[in-house]
C-alpha cells in the first residue's frame, strides 16, 4: 500500500493536471492512461515523461474499476459551488458517498486521482475533505486550510498579479511578501467598513469553512451528519458570532446590528468584495445599497422560488414554537422541550438530512442566503453567479450576513423565551463561593486592563497558485491581536472534600451604544464565551490560574494557518492536535478590539457542579481543546448544560440587572480593553 498521506497532495495547485509534480518534495503521480482527461490523453506519455523527469518521488496509482461520477460531473468545472444551493448539496452528498464507500486508501487514491481533473475543484476539495475527516482510515490526516488552496476566497484580487510577478521573476529565497491592503473593500464613507478587521479576517472565515466540514449537510451514511447536539451547536455557534459582532460594533461606536426581518424591504447596506474566483474566472459580484430581494428563476441551479416561500417557512417555525411541538414527516409530534427543543429547531433551520420534516418546514436559513446572494441577478439574465453570501467560506465578509442571522437567532430566541427561567437553586452551587476574578497581561500592564493592537502575519500561497513557478510566495495581511493574559479566580470551597467544578467565563460590554447601563434581558445576548474548563477545588480557599491561550474556544494562530510541510513529529501529542484541530475560533480574535480610550466590560465567571455537567466518555486521543464551537470528534458534546448557560434563557423575576442575577458561585469584575489602532508601517492607507 502507498502512503495515505499522498492523498493530501491532491489539494496542491487544484487546477493543474494531476500528473504535474505536487508538494515540496516534487512528487509525481504515475497515472494509468485511461485516467488522463480527453484533452491530454493523446500526448499522455509525453506529458508524464516531461513532468516526471525531475521528480524526487513517484506515486503509483492503481487502475481499478471506477464508480459512476455522472452526478458529480454535472457541476461544470468552472462554475461556483455553494452548500446553500440544494442541487449542489445533493451533488456533494453523492461525491462524499463515493469517497466514503471505497474499500481502502489505495482505492480512495485511485478514485480521487481520476475524479480530480474531471470535477469542479471547489466541489472536489469539499467532498474529499469531509471524507478524509470521517473515514476511519484517514481521520488522522490533517486537512490543508482553504486559504492555502483557494486564496482567492480570502483576499483582494489585486494581490495575485503581484504574487505571480514575484514568483515568476524573483528566485525563491529572495521573494518578498505581497501586502494585502487594509482598505480594499470600502472607504471610511461606509461606516460598516469600520468592522473590516472582523468580517474579512482570514482566521474567522477559515473557522466558518472548517465548521461546515465537520458538520456536513448531506450523506447516505447518516452518522457523518448526525452528530451529538448538532442542531444546538448550529444555533449556539451563530449566536456567539452575533454576540461578538455586536460587541465589536460597540468598539467602533456603532449600534447593534439591525435584523433583516422584512424580506420585502431593501437591504440597506451594499458590499463589494473586490475578489475574483480563480476557478470560475469571474469577479465575485457586488451588491449596491438599497437592493431588494426578488423571486428567483435560476434554471442552471434548478431554483424557481418566490419570496413567499421563505415567509411561509418562517411562519411555520413560529407556529411550531408557540404550539410547543413540530410535526415530523409521518405526522407525529415532536415536543420542543427544554432538553431537545433547540436541537430539533437547529436541524430544521439548517435543513440538513436531520430535519424532521423538510417538506413542511423547508430550507429557511440556506435559501435566505441564496436569495440574498442572487439579488443582483435573480433570473440569470446577466449570467452572473451568486455573491459572497452564497458561499459559507465568504458569507461572513458581507454585513448582511449578520442582519440575516440576527433574524434567524430571533426565531431561536422565541423558543428560548418560552422556557422556564432558571431558578436560584438551578444556578447555585451549594457551599461554593467565588470571591474574585482578576486578569493580568502575561508581560506587563495594570490589573483588570487588556490591550489589543493590529499586527501583520504571512500566509503561504504556493499551494493555490496554479501555473506559476514553484517555491514559497507569501501574502502579508493585517489582523487584530492581543497579548496573552492570565485569569486568577478566587474560590472558597465550603465542603469537607475536594470537588470538581466547571468554570464558565464570559465577557460582555457594560454599557449599551448610548452609554447607558443595560437591562440584563438585553445584555445576556451580548455575553461572548471566553473559556470553559474543569478545575479541582480543595476544601477552603483556592486560587486558580488559567492562561488565555488555554481557552477551550480557540485554536492557536499556528494551527489556523498551519503549513502541512512543517508537521510535528509522528506519534507526538502535538501531531494529534495538528491533525484534527483545524476547527476553532482563532486565538488572535479572542478579545474584542476595544477603544483607544478604553471600553468598559464585565468579566463573568461561574462555577457549576462538574458531576452534574459531566458526560461519561473517553476523551483520550481526541481533539477537545476547542470544543465550545466545534464539539469533540467522534464523541458527545462534553457538557450536559444547555449551550450558552446561564445566559440562554430569560432571567428569573426580579433579575433586571446583572448584579441581581448573581448567585454566590458567580462573580463579575469590571475590566477595560484599550486598543492601539495604529496600523503597521507597511499597511497604512
Amino acid at each position: 500500500m502507498t502512503d495515505k498521506r499522498n492523498l493530501l497532495l491532491l489539494y496542491d495547485r487544484p487546477q493543474e493536471p494531476v500528473f504535474v509534480e505536487k508538494g515540496a518534495q516534487k512528487t509525481v503521480f504515475d497515472v494509468p492512461d485511461n485516467f488522463i482527461t480527453d484533452r491530454y490523453r493523446p500526448i499522455g506519455t509525453e506529458l508524464q515523461n516531461r513532468f516526471g523527469e525531475n521528480a524526487e518521488n513517484r506515486v503509483p496509482v492503481r487502475n481499478i474499476s471506477l464508480p459512476d461520477l455522472r452526478i458529480p460531473m454535472s457541476l461544470d468545472r468552472h462554475e461556483q459551488f455553494s452548500l446553500f444551493i440544494p442541487k449542489h448539496r445533493q451533488i456533494a452528498g453523492r461525491l462524499i458517498d463515493i469517497f466514503m464507500g471505497v474499500r481502502n486508501t489505495d482505492d480512495l487514491l485511485s478514485v480521487a486521482v481520476y475524479a480530480r481533473d474531471r470535477l469542479n475543484p471547489y466541489l472536489f476539495n469539499y467532498a474529499l475533505s469531509v471524507a478524509l475527516l470521517h473515514r476511519p482510515d484517514t481521520k488522522d490526516l490533517p486537512i490543508p486550510n482553504l486559504a492555502s488552496t483557494f486564496p482567492d476566497k480570502f483576499m483582494d484580487s489585486k494581490v495575485f498579479q503581484s504574487v505571480r510577478e514575484e514568483a515568476s521573476i524573483v528566485p525563491e529565497g529572495s521573494r518578498r511578501p505581497i501586502v494585502i491592503p487594509r482598505d480594499y473593500t470600502a472607504s471610511d464613507l461606509e461606516e460598516e467598513h469600520r468592522l473590516w478587521y472582523f468580517r474579512e479576517d482570514i482566521g474567522i472565515n477559515l473557522h466558518h469553512w472548517h465548521w461546515h466540514l465537520v458538520y456536513p449537510f448531506e450523506a447516505t451514511n447518516r452518522a457523518i451528519v448526525d452528530k451529538d447536539r448538532r442542531g444546538e451547536l448550529f444555533y449556539y455557534m451563530h449566536q456567539q458570532l452575533l454576540a461578538r459582532y455586536n460587541f465589536e460594533r460597540f468598539c467602533n461606536r456603532l449600534k447593534r446590528v439591525r435584523r433583516f426581518n422584512d424580506l420585502r424591504q431593501p437591504i440597506k447596506v451594499g458590499y463589494f468584495p473586490k475578489m475574483d474566483s480563480l476557478v470560475a474566472s469571474r469577479a465575485w459580484p457586488g451588491r449596491a445599497a438599497e437592493t431588494s430581494l426578488k423571486d428567483l428563476n435560476r434554471d442552471l441551479d434548478q431554483i424557481k422560488m418566490d419570496i413567499g416561500s421563505l415567509e411561509r417557512w418562517r411562519d411555520r417555525f413560529y407556529e411550531a414554537i408557540h404550539q410547543g411541538f413540530v410535526v415530523d414527516a409521518s405526522g407525529n409530534r415532536m415536543a420542543l422541550d427544554e432538553n431537545r427543543g433547540i436541537d430539533i429547531l437547529g436541524n430544521m433551520m439548517e435543513s440538513s438530512i436531520l430535519s424532521p420534516n423538510r417538506q413542511l418546514y423547508g430550507d429557511l436559513h440556506n435559501m435566505g442566503h441564496v436569495f440574498i446572494s442572487y439579488c443582483h441577478d435573480p433570473d440569470h439574465r446577466h449570467l452572473e453567479s451568486f455573491g459572497v453570501m452564497g458561499d459559507s467560506t465568504t458569507a461572513m465578509r458581507d454585513p448582511v450576513f449578520y442582519e440575516w442571522h440576527s433574524y434567524i437567532d430571533d426565531i431561536f430566541q422565541e423558543h428560548k423565551m418560552r422556557l422556564t427561567p432558571y431558578t436560584v437553586a438551578e444556578l447555585s452551587y451549594p457551599n461554593v463561593t467565588v470571591t474574585g476574578i482578576q486578569v493580568q497581561h502575561d508581560t506587563n500592564g495594570s490589573p483588570q486592563t487588556l490591550r489589543t493592537r493590529f499586527t501583520e502575519s504571512d500566509v503561504n500561497l504556493t499551494r493555490g497558485l496554479d501555473f506559476v513557478p514553484r517555491g514559497d510566495v507569501f501574502a502579508r495581511f493585517t489582523h487584530l491581536n492581543h497579548d496573552s493574559f492570565t485569569y486568577t479566580i478566587n474560590v472558597n470551597n465550603g465542603n469537607n472534600a475536594q470537588i470538581l467544578c466547571t468554570a464558565r467565563l464570559f465577557l460582555a460590554p457594560k454599557f449599551d451604544e448610548r452609554g447607558g447601563e443595560m437591562l440584563f434581558r438585553d445584555q445576556r445576548h451580548l455575553f461572548a464565551e471566553l473559556d470553559r474548563f474543569v478545575i479541582a477545588c480543595r476544601p477552603g480557599a483556592n486560587t486558580i490560574r488559567r492562561r488565555s491561550t488555554e481557552s477551550n474556544l480557540t485554536i492557536p494562530f499556528e494551527r489556523t494557518f498551519r503549513d502541512l510541510d512543517n508537521r510535528p513529529a509522528v506519534g507526538s501529542d502535538a501531531e494529534s492536535q495538528f491533525i484534527f484541530c483545524g476547527c476553532g475560533w482563532p486565538q488572535h480574535m479572542l478579545l474584542p478590539k476595544g477603544l483607544p480610550e478604553g471600553i468598559r466590560c464585565e468579566l463573568f465567571v461561574m462555577l457549576t457542579n462538574y458531576e452534574e455537567d459531566r458526560v461519561d466518555q473517553d476523551l483520550v486521543g481526541t481533539c477537545n481543546d476547542a470544543f465550545s464551537f466545534c464539539g469533540v470528534r467522534d464523541r458527545r458534546y462534553p457538557d450536559r448544560k444547555p449551550m450558552g448557560f446561564p445566559f440562554d434563557r430569560l432571567p428569573r423575576q426580579g433579575s433586571d440587572r446583572l448584579n441581581t442575577f448573581l448567585t454566590s458561585n458567580m462573580f463579575v469584575q469590571d475590566i477595560t480593553i484599550f486598543s492601539d489602532d495604529t496600523l503597521p508601517a507597511n499597511n497604512k492607507p
